[in-house]
């Protein structure tokens, strides 16, 4: 009996060791999320939107939202950025990932946003004094009072289980036509990258235009500001939101705009994904080929010092022959 129990404790013990060591699955790539109300979802759902892709997870930034706990994982059913959004591009693309991707490819997302705020609210050092809007304060306190922080601190979380992979931002209408936005934009990425220790090249800012001018978009001005985040940031990509329908007020798209869209993001991440693998196989060829060439010299070297010791003794044996 006593035996058995050693033997249980043994077992449970060398698996939470195993669980320590393993370390993060590089097969769960996870994607940071944030912005304002497109970000968040703001359109309505449908059957199909609610079917469950169990390789298609959300790890929970907000409090008080379906009995979700932050900090822990769920299935990424809907609303998945907290639960004053709907539908949004989040929805289709973790789902799109998932069809295009190895089965063995699991998607994480971590999302905070909040409807209607400007890019300060994002701002460490200037959220403190945003002027809140009485209907936004539920939303940021559900993020506890801080919103970059609550992102930070949950990617960290999530890192202990799969791998960063990029960070997907919708934002804009509130910051309307501000030339300087890129820049703050710029600001809060590296600030990201640094907390989380990432690097640029390796986790890229995937950002989507806001309804266009052509659909009666109300911000659209907006979207040649966007344009320019490549321009100041290197790593920093643009989807177009050409074509996408809005729901009437000039602001959100609707549900069948936000299905394209968030297939649009994948899309992107999919080409980001492809290079850097291309990027990796280069490297291991060139380590391949460089360790080849090193082998080839110092099997020329040992020739030539065999060559260099034969030499030498046929010389010794030609002196004492002459002797």
């Amino acid at each position: 009996m006593r035996a058995s129990i050693i033997l249980s404790f043994l077992a449970a013990s060398l698996t939470v060791m195993s669980k320590a060591v393993s370390g993060p699955d590089p097969n769960f790539h996870i994607y940071l999320a944030f912005g304002q109300s497109n970000m968040e979802g703001q359109a309505n759902l449908e059957v199909q939107d609610r079917v469950e892709d169990k390789r298609f997870k959300l790890i929970s930034t907000a409090d008080e939202c379906m009995g979700r706990e932050v900090g822990q994982w769920y299935s990424a059913l809907p609303p998945i950025v907290n639960c004053y959004g709907y539908l949004g591009p989040l929805d289709y693309f973790g789902r799109t990932l998932t069809k295009r991707l190895p089965e063995e490819i699991t998607i994480g997302v971590v999302p905070v946003a909040i409807a209607g705020c400007d890019i300060q609210l994002f701002e460490e050092e200037n959220y403190q004094t945003y002027e809140i809007p009485d209907w936004m304060q539920g939303r940021i306190d559900r993020y506890g009072g801080n919103p970059f922080r609550r992102l930070i601190d949950v990617a960290k979380k999530a890192q202990e289980a799969g791998v960063i992979k990029g960070i997907l931002l919708h934002q804009g209408e509130t910051n309307n036509g501000q030339e300087n936005w890129p820049e703050r934009i710029k600001v809060l990425y590296e600030r990201m990258l640094k907390e989380l220790n990432l690097k640029a090249e390796e986790v890229p800012l995937i950002a989507g235009e806001v309804v266009r001018t052509e659909v009666d978009g109300i911000c659209g001005a907006h979207n040649a500001v966007i344009k320019k985040l490549p321009e100041v940031i290197p790593t920093a990509h643009v989807v177009s939101s050409e074509g996408l329908e809005q729901q009437g007020d000039g602001l959100h798209f609707n549900s069948a705009s936000y299905r394209i869209f968030g297939e649009r993001y994948a899309e992107k991440a999919l080409e980001l994904l492809k290079k850097a693998d291309n990027k990796t196989e280069e490297k291991e060829t060139e380590a391949v080929e460089e360790k080849e060439t090193e082998e080839a010299e110092e099997v020329s070297d040992n020739e030539e010092d065999v060559e260099a010791g034969t030499s030498e003794v046929e010389e010794e044996d030609s002196a004492d022959d002459e002797n």
